[in-house]
């Protein structure tokens, strides 16, 4: 299993990006969350195995058609206790 934190900007609060998120991790069956940054940046932390996770990133750096992405930042995380869902939060 692999655990990442992704950082999205640009054009991504306001245009349903988290629910896209949301609705992508459902269909590759990613657990983690979706959350809006007071910067402006939506943080993704994402746990599924290594190749999943590489086709979710690869996703995030286009995002949804009502979203405009500058810039993907990835971060590796502990992986402690596995996560049981994708939330919105």
């Amino acid at each position: 299993m692999r655990k990442v934190k992704i950082l999205v900007s640009g054009r991504v609060q306001g245009v349903y990006f988290r629910l896209f998120t949301q609705n992508k991790a459902k269909h590759f069956n990613i657990k983690g969350s979706a959350t809006n940054l007071p910067d402006g940046r939506v943080e993704i932390i994402a746990e599924s195995d290594n190749m999943t996770i590489e086709k979710f990133i690869k996703w995030c750096h286009k995002g949804p058609i009502t979203a405009r992405v500058d810039h993907v930042e990835i971060t590796e995380l502990q992986h402690d206790e596995a996560l049981t869902s994708f939330e919105i939060k």
